[in-house]
């Protein structure tokens, strides 16, 4: 490498997470920033460049080289894709939805940016893990998030058993995303598992048309109508409640 030559930048630009246009979302900077770059790594190609289509592109789309990360792509193929930023080209990383890199295989290509000194830019917009924590009225300060929990029914109760338990040791408010098909399970398996006063927020279609938050207590959510469907991406969070007393406390009057 020419060591006159200035490195590229790594742009981690964020995609909508509903059919919302992105003025709703993304700074105007950002979509500039996205409409010039020649260079793309993406989770879906085919939704990176959809999200393309909607930016103010500075040349032809089909000019965009774009390649499509996921976990079994190896480190030498990820470091050819990178090896642009060594000339001096800038490179844009994009995630299926949301913010790239969180909850994404994305994070392998930043680590590399960084270990060849190449700029990182995070680009501000939606990401639904921060979006439905602070609408959900949980724990902002202390919360762990674990991505997807186990598919097998009695590994995923085992675990939110567990994840339930942490919630109660140190007031922690615990986050999961789930595949849309599996949402009416996931639903069920929290309902039936966690305890009867445990706050359960669910999250679904986080800024689009049909957006759904609420935060009730699990005795209350079983007497709800199933607020998930199994088309419609969604995130759980739970947090154990300091005693039940405090879980169902109404407002005093003052004297």
């Amino acid at each position: 490498m020419n060591q006159n030559t200035q490195l590229g930048t790594l742009h981690l630009i964020p995609v909508g997470l509903s059919a919302t246009t992105p003025d709703q979302w993304l700074p105007l900077a950002a979509q500039s920033c996205a409409g010039g770059l020649t260079h793309y790594i993406a989770e879906n190609s085919k939704t990176a460049r959809a999200f393309l289509k909607t930016m103010p592109l500075q040349h032809a789309l089909q000019d965009v080289v774009m390649h499509e990360l996921n976990a079994r792509v190896e480190l030498a193929t990820l470091q050819g894709w990178l090896e642009p930023l060594k000339a001096g080209i800038s490179i844009g990383l994009v995630s299926e939805a949301g913010c790239p890199a969180v909850a994404d295989p994305g994070a392998r290509a930043v680590t590399i940016a960084h270990q060849w000194g190449a700029p990182v830019k995070p680009w501000v917009g939606p990401s639904s893990i921060l979006l439905a924590l602070m609408a959900s009225g949980l724990d902002g300060q202390r919360f762990a998030f674990h991505g997807y929990a186990p598919i097998k029914p009695d590994e995923r109760a085992r675990q939110i058993k567990l994840w339930e338990s942490i919630s109660s040791q140190q007031q922690q408010t615990q986050l999961m995303i789930e595949t849309p098909y599996r949402n009416l399970a996931m639903f069920d398996t929290l309902i039936k598992t966690l305890k009867s006063h445990t706050l359960l927020c669910i999250a679904s279609d986080l800024t689009g048309t049909n957006e759904f938050i609420r935060t009730l207590n699990v005795q209350q959510w079983a007497k709800q109508p199933v607020p998930v469907t199994n088309d419609q991406p969604a995130l759980f969070l739970f947090q154990s409640a300091l005693n039940a007393n405090a879980a169902n406390a109404k407002p005093t009057k003052k004297m």
